[in-house]
């Protein structure tokens, strides 16, 4: 466990055992994307020393309520539909060899496990990651959310409350239905930006939707609620689907300013062992990696 001092049963407990079943949610379609283009109002920071830290206090509110912000939106007829779209953050300017790893924990029957040898990896490694947690994971093993907060490695993002495609219309994506309104979309981020907020004192600052696909009015809700749309570069691990050796193969296409999309919730996957393959070998290439 490196300097931390702390045993992996002290730093997270218990975890109920995996249920067999097809990963549902998560799964990003092979070959999407994004546009060397994007830009982000990302800065990359510096990983403090692995050691226990007071949590900051709450981040201000946005300027209008949740109710206001969909009452904004009402009615508005969406023309887009993606995982790249403008207002999505989907990389950052690196200096030099940059790269940053981010998790999502999905939640729900079958997905509310937490991937111990990933997160031990990172640990031992001293490699920053920003976890994305679903409100259903979170509610599942609250004290183990406040034990990953209080490692300075992580930050701890907003994955969504139910875990649905981010929509104005019921949009799905996967087989998956997409919230139905402005309203539905506005309380997808804020039920689980307020549940964040209280459990570790700190609003998260980046939110990822259910299955990564948004519409542009969904977009815009996200950031006037204070957070920030984060997209991919790298889809790593297809949903918790792919093998090891499938995972460090994606992985080699790390490029500097990039971003990974894997998944934390499912031990039984080849996520963890396919990270333990492709981050000493990015670090041997020369690429850091970088808190958002």
């Amino acid at each position: 466990m490196g300097n931390n001092g702390l045993s992996r049963r002290r730093l997270f407990g218990a975890c109920a055992t995996l249920t067999a079943g097809i990963v549902t949610g998560c799964a990003v379609a092979q070959g999407d994307s994004v546009a060397p283009e994007a830009t982000s109002r990302i800065v990359p920071q510096p990983v403090a020393p692995i050691s226990a830290q007071p949590i900051a206090t709450p981040q201000a509110a946005p300027a209008l309520s949740p109710a206001q912000v969909a009452a904004r939106h009402a009615g508005t007829i969406p023309h887009q539909w993606g995982v790249d779209l403008p207002g999505i953050t989907s990389g950052f300017p690196a200096a030099g060899k940059q790269f940053a790893l981010t998790f999502d924990a999905c939640g729900g029957p079958g997905n509310s496990d937490i991937d111990h040898a990933l997160i031990d990896l990172l640990i031992a490694e001293r490699i920053p990651a920003t976890l994305f947690l679903n409100k259903r994971w979170v509610d599942a093993d609250p004290a183990r959310v406040q034990r990953l907060a209080a490692n300075p490695l992580f930050e701890l993002a907003n994955h969504g409350s139910v875990h649905k495609p981010l929509s104005v219309s019921g949009r799905s994506a996967y087989g998956i239905a997409g919230t139905g309104s402005a309203e539905q979309a506005a309380y997808e981020v804020w039920d689980n930006h307020q549940r964040l907020t209280e459990l570790t004192g700190r609003a998260p600052r980046f939110f990822r939707t259910g299955t990564a696909h948004y519409d542009e009015v969904a977009v815009a809700i996200v950031n006037e609620l204070g957070e920030t749309p984060l997209g991919f570069t790298v889809n790593a691990d297809f949903g918790a689907t792919a093998s090891s050796a499938q995972v460090k193969r994606a992985m080699s296409a790390a490029a500097p300013g990039g971003i990974a999309l894997a998944h934390m919730h499912r031990p039984r996957s080849g996520t963890a062992a396919g990270m333990a393959a492709a981050l000493p070998a990015l670090r041997a290439a020369g690429f850091t990696f970088v808190h958002l």
